[in-house]
């Protein structure tokens, strides 16, 4: 709540002090000025007084067996050349 007091104090002193420095065609500029400070003051107190962001909590660690078996890949020669195949093997 302070926070938001705080901005809304300091956007207004913001507008009082500009505001009359703009001037046109019948202070419609000036107005346009004035009310976009203090809007912008409102939004900005809102957003700083909102609650903060959850904070990242990790996930607790998994642990996952191996398998008793498993395929491997084994190179082997067929009398002609190198060749590879897949084979399971069991601890």
């Amino acid at each position: 709540m302070k926070k938001t007091v705080a901005a809304f104090v300091a956007a207004a002193t913001l507008a009082v002090a500009v505001a009359p420095a703009a001037k046109a065609e019948n202070g419609q500029i000036a107005a346009g000025v004035a009310g976009g400070l203090i809007g912008g003051a409102l939004l900005g107190g809102a957003i700083a007084a909102s609650r903060p962001a959850p904070v990242y909590v990790a996930p607790a660690p998994v642990y996952v067996e191996e398998p008793a078996c498993r395929m491997v890949r084994e190179r082997f020669w067929d009398g002609y050349g190198w060749r590879y195949r897949r084979i399971e093997v069991c601890n």
